[in-house]
């Protein structure tokens, strides 16, 4: 299969955003692809914006970022308190910080929410992230759950073992308050890492599918 590289001078700045409805959807879906960039690429500034989180899935959202960050060369972490599963209703507000986003924010790169997953917070942020930057590399991740709405990816970034289980440490190790969900286990986590790399016929087995509707090559 032919692969893309990005046109990335190692000496520039890399400015990626990280858009996540909830407090560990963004490890969920691109933590993998964050640690591989930050490994590879030293010179990164990453914006980290998680739109609901309050008391303790505040705390872990704040720790998880840090730690996924490590790497880069500078961070900017937000976390909000945008009431979980409402985001439609609050759509307004959503929408005015998006628009402060833009303002503020000129990114190479975006990850945001894949545009057909059934839960509605997702879907609006993944919405709003194309209204708001219209001229931007956009990556729409997915997350593994109940309501089965996973799709086709198009675009697959290869992930070693090492990173896979680095991931997966720092999801478990924690995001203490999902713990008591079914889903949130290590096996889980790995499988669709595995199903992905089954599909794009990884090297090292293992990739993170992603959406891509708009590139330039």
């Amino acid at each position: 299969m032919l692969r893309i590289k990005l046109d990335i001078d190692s000496r520039a700045i890399l400015k990626i955003l990280c858009l996540g409805a909830h407090s560990d959807d963004l490890e969920i879906g691109c933590g993998g692809s964050i640690l591989k960039i930050l490994n590879s690429l030293s010179n990164t500034e990453v914006d980290w914006v998680v739109f609901s989180g309050e008391d303790k899935r505040a705390v872990e959202a704040n720790g998880s970022a840090r730690s996924f960050l490590k790497d880069a060369k500078k961070t900017n972490i937000e976390i909000g308190s945008f009431k979980d599963g409402f985001f439609p209703y609050n759509g307004d507000q959503i929408k005015n910080h998006f628009e402060q986003l833009k303002q503020r924010i000129s990114p190479d790169l975006i990850f945001t929410h894949y545009r057909n997953d059934l839960h509605q917070d997702h879907r609006l942020i993944s919405e709003l992230t194309w209204n708001t930057f219209r001229d931007h590399l956009i990556f729409e991740y997915e997350i593994v759950k109940y309501d089965g709405d996973l799709g086709r990816p198009n675009l697959f970034v290869d992930l070693d073992e090492n990173i896979c289980k680095k991931k997966i440490d720092l999801i478990l190790n924690t995001f203490e308050t999902q713990k008591s969900r079914s889903w949130f286990t290590e096996d889980t986590f790995l499988s669709i890492m595995r199903l992905r790399g089954l599909e794009s016929n990884a090297v090292s087995k293992f990739a993170e599918g992603f959406y891509c509707r708009k590139m330039i090559a």
